[in-house]
């Protein structure tokens, strides 16, 4: 059977353009470089038509919104742009439970079809899971599980990881469940992927 073509969107830091279901990992030790690509990244889903969602850890709503918008990022009037805490998105109820994101990722790609929206895009800075909150040791099983919800429900996808506060392991299980990866400025095939269900075997 024939995969249908998906719907190519810019990503805004890189001429290339790139299939919805894209999940890529930025994993940084600069943050200027990483609020330049972020804010490109934010602008491009606006002017694509798509849905975005922003989820801050380093700092307050309030003040993410404020850097973005310093950047150059034009805050809509409506809700097409949502700027939500990272930790009371990923860990609502105080327990970050996998299943239950991945099912409300899929209900803000549907919803947000239905509303008109091109597309979903999100991108969340994943330092909430250094705090010790109960489920957060999840995160990889997390990671792996997107790569099989994207297939249904493609969402264009950016996870970024602080080099300087995670460690290695952390690092290489992170490359290991992220097909693409931000180099630079630019999107590469990340060498360490590992498909989803092979991923899952190699922890038996």
């Amino acid at each position: 059977m024939n995969t249908p073509q998906r719907r190519q969107a810019s990503l805004g830091f890189t001429d290339e353009t790139f299939p919805a279901g894209t999940h890529m990992c930025l994993i940084y030790d600069d943050e200027d470089e990483r609020r330049e690509l972020i804010a490109k990244y934010v602008n491009a889903g606006l002017r694509e038509g798509e849905k975005v969602s922003y989820f801050a850890d380093t700092m307050p709503v309030d003040e993410a919104r404020d850097w973005l918008a310093g950047k150059g990022v034009k805050m809509p009037e409506d809700d097409q742009l949502t700027i939500a805490s990272a930790e009371e998105t990923y860990c609502p109820n105080g327990t970050f439970v996998p299943d239950e994101m991945i099912d409300g990722l899929g209900g803000l790609y549907q919803g947000s079809l239905d509303d008109g929206y091109a597309g979903v895009r999100a991108s969340g800075e994943m330092s909430w899971a250094l705090r010790g909150i109960p489920g957060s040791e999840r995160l990889i099983e997390y990671e792996n599980l997107l790569n099989v919800a994207f297939r249904t429900n493609p969402l264009i996808g950016l996870c970024q990881y602080d080099a300087r506060r995670f460690d290695g392991a952390v690092v290489l299980d992170v490359l290991k469940v992220h097909p693409k990866m931000i180099v630079g400025g630019q999107v590469l095939q990340n060498p360490d992927y590992m498909e989803p269900e092979e991923f899952l075997a190699s922890r038996r």
